[in-house]
């Protein structure tokens, strides 16, 4: 297996296919690098290498206690960059990831960065506040904690439903990507199932959207169950500066699997295109 060794001794797994422009995948919680596949796939075959990794605490990646935290997870990703010598990447994050690559910007800079794609991400905060009255109540995130706490088995059955929008009249359901949920959440280990709910909800990442200065493509679903779509997409497309807003109509969270198709075109036409600008 290909995998880094951090400064603090958390080993991080990661896949690496293809070759040219390297396209960076950043996962979301509780899932890993294999939800990414479909992109990753469908990029490779197109002349970009693709690189993802499992977060701390994530898939194949070591489970320690500590670091479950987005400026750890930005930290981790900074290494791997670094380790791979990445050169002109497309950061790409989905939900968590989104909040780690936004970090990983505000923490270390764009030097190494070509584009970034955001995709049902988390930022800039997504717990309710006076100053994001838009945002998710505190105890809603009370609840997934004592969820996680009291059977994240069961708990990760029934949260796929919502994810990918299962829950909603006429989906066709299909019982294999609930069954794929269920197994990358149940390869993330218990510190990062409970610990990282803090860190995807109260994370406020408004400074360093407004540090993003490369081409930035935010994808989301307007009917995102997860994240909704008010307090992120809609707020991180006027903080980070020229960005470019696809609201998909009726897509939910999970939509990187249920719209592949779609957001494979979105993905390799915002790259192509931003390495066209980039080469005049």
């Amino acid at each position: 297996m290909s995998i880094i060794t951090t400064r603090d001794g958390a080993r991080i797994y990661y896949k690496d296919w293809g070759s040219g422009q390297p396209v960076v995948f950043s996962h979301g919680w509780p899932l890993s690098s294999d939800a990414f596949e479909d992109q990753m796939f469908f990029l490779a075959s197109h002349g970009y290498r693709v690189i993802a990794h499992d977060r701390r605490g994530h898939g194949r990646s070591s489970q320690p206690w500590n670091g479950n935290d987005m400026d750890t997870y930005a930290d981790d990703l900074a290494e791997l960059v670094e380790k791979l010598d990445l050169q002109s990447a497309v950061h790409v994050g989905h939900s968590t990831g989104g909040g780690e690559v936004a970090r990983y910007i505000g923490r270390h800079g764009s030097k190494r960065v070509a584009e970034v794609v955001l995709i049902s991400a988390v930022p800039p905060v997504m717990v309710k506040s006076a100053t994001n009255p838009q945002g998710t109540p505190i105890e809603a995130f009370d609840q997934i904690r004592a969820a996680v706490l009291a059977d994240r088995s069961q708990f990760w059955k029934d949260l796929s439903m919502a994810f990918y929008g299962y829950n909603r009249p006429g989906a066709k359901i299909s019982e294999g990507v609930r069954e794929s949920f269920w197994l990358q959440g149940m390869m993330a280990g218990f510190p990062a199932s409970y610990f990282c709910v803090k860190a995807f909800s109260e994370t406020d990442m408004t400074e360093d959207l407004k540090k993003i200065d490369v081409p930035t493509l935010i994808l989301h679903g307007d009917d995102d169950q997860i994240v909704p779509i008010a307090a992120a997409a809609l707020q991180s497309s006027k903080l980070v500066k020229n960005a470019e807003l696809k609201i998909y109509p009726g897509a939910p969270h999970g939509m990187c699997t249920t719209e592949k198709d779609k957001v494979n075109a979105d993905l390799l036409a915002f790259v192509a295109r931003a390495a066209k600008e980039h080469a005049a």
